[in-house]
C-alpha cells in the first residue's frame, strides 16, 4: 500500500472517499464489532451537510449503548454506561437517529439483523429491514452495486511487510468479494480502519497488504464495544441444566447469544467440574426421568473426556470459559485424512496444528478480546475465524470434511415462542414488526437435519410477562414463523425437553404440553382437541400440573443456597450496590406493565415497610439521599418501595 493511501485523519479520509466515489455511496459494513463507527459518522456528517449526496448502508447488528429513559433508569444507567463503555466510546450516529426515527432523508440503512427489540418503533428500520439467512447475505449484496466496503481491522508489521487481520469479522467480507469477482463486477473501494485493541487473528482471517485500497489509522481509537455480563435467573438456569445433558462428549457445539446461552455454559461447567452436584440438580428438575432418558440417547451424564469442538457463527464469552475449563479442546483439521484419523482415534498426540474453535464473528466482553489476543499469540492454530459459508452451511467443496468435523453436533439457539405443532418464532411478531432477524438460526436448524447425528435445540422460557399478566410462550398457533414445523427437532423449557423429530402431530403436541407451564395446559389441550389434533379422551398427567414457578424454586433451592447457581455466573460488571438495585428496578418496571402490577405498586408506595440495611447506600448511588424537587422525591419513594419489596 502506498504512503499516500494511508490516513490518520478520519474526516480527510471520508472526504477523499466521497470525492472518489461521487454523489451516491453504496456502503457495506460488517455486522457487530467490525464497524468503524468514527468513519461512518464522518460519512454521515457529509450526508447531513451535502443533502444532494446519498448513502445506502448494508450492514447488521449496529451496536449502540443503551439509551436510558429519564428518571430512575437514567440515574442507574448513566454512571454505569460511562464506566463500562468509557467516556470516549463512539456510537454510530445513523443508528441513534434510526432508533429515534430521525434518520436523514438522504440515507437508507438496510440491516438483516438488529439488536433485539431496539428498532420496533423505528419506521425506517422496519421498512428497510432485509430478511435473509446469514449465508445468503453475500450473494444478495452482489446485486446492490456496492461501491464502498469499510471494516475495522488489526494490523501487524512483519518481515514480509504489512499484514491485516479481519479479526472479528471475516464472516461476510471474504464471501462477498469472491462473489463480486465471480460476477464480473467492479470491486468496491475497500477501506481498512486499524484499531489497536482489536485482536490479531491469523489463518483464514489474515489478508495481504494489498487487500485494502485505503488505510485509516486514527490518532485516537475509541474503546471497543463490550457486552455487559447479565444476570441469570432460576428459570434460565433450569433451561441450561436440561440443555447441558444433551451435549455429547467428543461432539460439536454451537451457541447463540444471551443469558440462556450463559446458563447452558454454566450447566456444562458444573457437569464437568462438579458432576455430583450437577446430577443432583438434574434429578431435582427431572423427577420423571425424561431428560435423563434423552441424555442416554443423544447426550451424556459424565464429564468431558474427549472434549468438545466449537463451530459457531458467533464466538462469545461462553467458549472462552469452556476452553479454560478444558472442555473445549477437541481439535479439527482442514485436511480430510487427518480429520478421519482424529475421528477414529488414530492421530498421534504430537501432530501439530488443528483448531478447537471456529467462528464467523466474535462479540463479548473485554475479557474475551484479551483471551483471543493471548490465545492467538500462544496457540495460533487454536481459533479459526473464517467466512460464514464455512461455518453456517455444509454445502460446497468442503462438505465431506465439514460433516466429519461437526460429528455429534448440538446447535443451541433461542426463540421467543413455539407452537404445539413444533414451529418456532424467533425474529418477528405476527403483525410483521421485526424484533431481531433470522440471522443464522435457520442455517443451523437445517444443518442439524443434514448431519447424520446432528440435533437442533431451541431454548425458550415457557412464559413471559405481558400487559395482562403472565402469558404462555407455547401457543397453539402464531401468525409468524421463523422455523417451520417440518424442521421441528428439540425444544427445551425450564420444565424439560421435548424431542419432536419424526413425531406425529399428536405426539408432538403431547411432548410440548409436557414442557408447558401448568397454568396454561388445560387451555392448550382444549385448543388441540378442538382441531382434532389430540384424542378426545386424552388426559393431562398429574406430573405436568406441577410445572409451576414455585415447584421450580423448591427443586433448585438447595443449590441456590450453596451458591452453585449465582446470579452472575461469570462475574459482574455491576458493583455490589448496583446488583442490589437491579431486582428493585426490575420489579418497578414489571409492576408498571399491567393494571394489577400498578395496583401492587401503589400499595407498596403507601405502605413501604421497614428500611433495609443497604437502603441508604442504594439511595446514595442513585443520587436520592436528599431530593428537593417533587419529581425527585417521588422517585425516592418509588425506589424505597421497590427496595423493600424486592428484598
Amino acid at each position: 500500500m502506498l504512503p499516500e493511501q494511508r490516513f490518520t485523519d478520519t474526516d480527510a479520509c471520508a472526504q477523499l472517499i466521497v470525492e472518489r466515489l461521487g454523489a451516491d455511496l453504496r456502503v457495506a459494513a460488517p455486522l457487530g464489532l467490525g464497524k468503524p463507527h468514527a468513519l461512518l459518522n464522518a460519512l454521515y456528517a457529509l450526508m447531513r451537510a451535502d443533502t444532494w449526496r446519498s448513502m445506502t448502508l448494508y450492514t447488521a447488528l449496529s451496536l449502540t449503548r443503551p439509551q436510558p429513559r429519564p428518571g430512575l433508569e437514567a440515574r442507574f444507567l448513566a454512571p454505569f454506561l460511562e464506566r463500562h463503555f468509557g467516556a470516549d466510546y463512539v456510537d454510530p450516529l445513523y443508528a441513534l437517529d434510526q432508533e429515534r426515527d430521525r434518520l436523514l432523508p438522504n440515507v437508507a440503512v438496510h440491516e438483516f439483523y438488529v439488536q433485539s427489540g431496539a428498532l420496533l418503533q423505528s419506521s425506517s428500520a422496519q421498512r428497510n429491514y432485509i430478511s435473509q439467512n446469514y449465508t445468503h447475505v453475500a450473494r444478495d449484496l452482489v446485486v446492490q452495486d456496492i461501491n464502498l466496503l469499510v471494516q475495522l481491522v488489526a494490523r501487524h508489521e512483519t518481515p514480509g511487510g504489512t499484514r491485516y487481520s479481519l479479526s472479528c469479522n471475516p464472516d461476510l467480507t471474504l464471501d462477498f468479494l469472491d462473489r463480486v469477482k465471480a460476477a464480473g463486477k467492479a470491486r468496491p473501494l475497500c477501506v481498512a480502519v486499524v484499531h489497536p485493541a482489536l485482536p490479531y487473528i491469523g489463518g483464514h482471517a489474515e489478508v495481504p497488504h494489498d487487500f485494502f485500497d485505503l488505510e485509516l489509522t486514527p490518532t485516537f481509537s475509541p474503546p471497543l464495544f463490550a457486552l455487559p455480563r447479565l444476570p441469570v435467573d432460576l428459570t434460565e438456569y433450569a433451561i441450561g441444566l436440561h440443555a447441558s445433558a444433551l451435549v455429547k462428549d467428543g461432539g460439536c457445539l454451537q451457541i447463540g447469544i444471551g443469558v440462556l446461552s450463559d446458563a447452558l455454559v454454566k450447566g456444562l461447567l458444573l457437569r464437568h467440574e462438579d458432576n455430583v452436584s450437577w446430577r443432583q440438580m438434574l434429578v431435582a428438575l427431572d423427577k420423571g426421568g425424561a431428560t435423563h432418558a434423552q441424555a442416554g440417547r443423544i447426550g451424556g451424564l459424565g464429564s468431558f473426556s474427549s472434549g468438545l469442538y466449537g463451530a459457531s457463527e458467533m464466538v462469545m464469552d461462553g467458549f472462552m470459559y469452556l476452553a479454560k475449563a478444558g472442555i473445549l479442546k477437541r481439535r479439527s483439521w482442514d485436511n480430510l485424512a487427518l480429520e478421519r484419523a482424529g475421528a477414529a482415534g488414530r492421530l498421534p498426540d504430537d501432530v501439530p496444528g488443528g483448531h478447537y474453535l471456529r467462528g464467523g464473528f466474535f462479540l463479548g466482553s473485554r475479557e474475551l478480546y484479551d483471551w483471543l489476543e493471548v490465545t492467538a499469540g500462544s496457540d495460533p492454530d487454536a481459533i479459526d475465524m473464517t467466512r460464514i459459508s464455512n461455518v453456517n452451511q455444509l454445502y460446497g467443496d468442503h462438505q465431506q470434511l465439514a460433516t466429519l468435523q461437526r460429528r455429534g453436533a448440538r446447535f443451541f439457539n433461542t426463540c421467543m415462542m413455539a407452537t404445539l405443532l413444533g414451529s418456532a418464532v424467533s425474529d418477528a411478531l405476527e403483525d410483521g414488526h421485526v424484533v431481531s432477524g433470522v440471522g443464522g438460526q435457520y442455517n443451523f436448524v437445517a444443518m442439524a437435519h443434514e448431519l447424520p447425528d446432528g440435533r437442533s435445540i431451541l431454548m425458550l422460557r415457557s412464559t413471559r410477562k405481558g400487559r395482562s399478566g403472565i402469558e404462555t410462550n407455547i401457543r397453539w398457533n402464531y401468525g409468524h414463523t421463523t422455523i417451520p414445523r417440518h424442521l421441528r427437532d428439540i425444544v427445551i423449557t425450564e420444565y424439560g425437553v421435548a424431542d419432536l423429530r419424526g413425531k406425529s402431530d399428536s405426539e408432538c403436541i403431547e411432548a410440548m404440553l409436557a414442557i408447558s407451564d401448568a397454568r396454561f395446559i388445560d387451555a392448550l389441550t382444549a385448543e388441540a382437541k378442538s382441531h382434532s389434533k389430540l384424542a378426545a379422551d386424552f388426559k393431562i398427567p398429574d406430573a405436568w400440573r406441577l410445572h409451576l414457578p414455585e415447584t421450580l424454586r423448591e427443586a433448585l433451592a438447595k443449590p441456590m443456597r450453596k451458591g452453585l447457581l449465582p446470579t452472575f455466573p461469570f462475574g459482574s460488571d455491576f458493583t455490589e450496590v448496583e446488583q442490589r438495585l437491579l431486582p428493585a428496578l426490575e420489579w418497578l418496571r414489571s409492576s408498571g406493565a399491567s393494571w394489577k402490577g400498578r395496583w401492587q405498586l401503589l400499595k407498596a408506595v403507601l405502605r413501604p415497610g421497614e428500611a433495609g440495611a443497604e437502603e441508604a447506600v442504594a439511595l446514595e448511588r442513585m443520587g436520592l439521599v436528599q431530593p428537593t424537587r417533587l419529581g425527585d422525591r417521588l422517585q425516592r419513594r418509588l425506589l424505597q418501595a421497590a427496595l423493600r419489596r424486592s428484598g
